[in-house]
């Protein structure tokens, strides 16, 4: 059984940046592939990056291409999201998901998933 905790989210104006980090444990962290999610009041959770478990692939939604990076660092168990030039339109909470080797898109096709942080961003 995996765990993961975000943290990281916060308070930020347009144009800014945050750095979220996703602490996993209880599972081989080096096996799963990550990815984290977003999901805004009143809408579908979407998928925003991911990462291979080796951290040689990464793939991200065309609304963050460029300007989010995902990566993880495998000796601490975690993954991280680093997001620069936000915008009031990322607001949102965020997780991070896993699981086993290959990453997807769909969120219905992770088993773990920590509790969220909320990111938001001011006009």
């Amino acid at each position: 059984q995996v765990q993961l905790v975000e943290s990281g989210g916060g308070l930020v104006q347009a144009g800014g940046s945050l750095r979220l980090a996703c602490a996993a444990s209880g599972g081989t962290f080096s096996t799963y592939a990550m990815a984290w999610f977003r999901q805004a009041p009143g809408k579908e959770r979407e998928f925003v990056a991911a990462i291979s478990w080796r951290g040689g692939l990464t793939y991200y939604a065309d609304s963050v291409k460029g300007r989010f990076t995902i990566s993880r660092d495998n000796a601490k168990n975690t993954v991280y999201l680093q997001m620069n030039s936000l915008k009031p339109e990322d607001t949102a909470v965020y997780y991070c998901a896993a699981r086993p080797l290959t990453y997807v898109t769909s969120h219905h096709d992770y088993d773990y998933w920590g509790q969220g942080t909320q990111v938001t961003v001011s006009s």
